[in-house]
């Protein structure tokens, strides 16, 4: 399991990914959840979630494809970002048909990406590809997308993040989601890789990795534990015999 998010903002896009990979409580690695690809004119940012052989055949073949010509897999040639989400959902189908036989006796092999970033021409934009090959657009209805062991860190998202909300403001929405997630399900952990790519800046220079003993991250964890335990203490409790 991992937990992978992506939120779209009219500044810009912040994406975030773990890094535990697991099969089972006493295999537990560490691998990279987040591809970038970026040329003087786009930035793509992918995302995986889901079996690892599977995603890193979909990002290795998208690399390797990079520059190449080939109209159906070459990222730096795409006229969208909708286009790059196509060759993502079109490739998982192919590794998945190619292997399923194989893997299936051992487990699931699909898997399912986030792709975010933005292609000169366009503003920046945010894909979900699900296990099937398909997908879905963010959009100023719905800000943010979610892959892997979602519900936990979802609530925050809901309550906070909004339209006005700043790419630094929505990288601390993220961090406190990944927050929630890490503290009820082992199976997601640290290093966080956290981007936060500015609108027509075509630069993923933004890019942190924020390990677990991290200074910002244990005083963001402890000042945001303190502030709920406070805002607790300062709520009334219910009235005698509401319930």
């Amino acid at each position: 399991m991992t937990y992978c998010l992506g939120i779209l903002l009219p500044g810009g896009l912040v994406m975030a990914a773990d890094s535990r990979s697991n099969a089972g409580v006493d295999q537990i690695a560490l691998a990279r959840k987040m591809a970038l690809i970026t040329q003087p004119d786009r930035v793509i940012a992918i995302l995986s979630a889901g079996n690892l052989a599977t995603t890193q055949s979909v990002v290795t073949q998208l690399r390797q494809a990079a520059g190449g010509g080939d109209a159906a897999r070459d990222v730096h040639a795409a006229k969208s970002l909708f286009n790059v989400a196509e060759m993502v959902g079109s490739l998982l189908r192919s590794v998945v048909d190619r292997d399923r036989s194989y893997v299936q006796p051992y487990g699931d092999p699909t898997g399912s990406f986030l792709v975010g970033g933005q292609v000169a021409g366009e503003a920046p934009r945010l894909f979900q590809i699900y296990s099937a090959g398909n997908f879905v657009e963010a959009s100023s209805r719905s800000r943010f997308l979610q892959i892997g062991e979602t519900k936990y860190g979802k609530p925050i998202l809901d309550r906070v993040l909004s339209h006005e909300t700043s790419l630094d403001e929505a990288a601390k929405l993220a961090m406190l989601s990944f927050d929630a997630t890490i503290r009820s399900n082992l199976s997601v952990g640290p290093p966080i890789d956290l981007l936060r790519y500015s609108a027509d800046s075509f630069s993923a220079d933004n890019l942190v990795t924020v390990e677990n003993g991290d200074p910002y991250w244990f005083e963001l964890k402890r000042r945001y534990a303190d502030g709920l335990s406070a805002l607790v203490d300062s709520l009334a409790p219910p009235p005698p015999g509401a319930f």
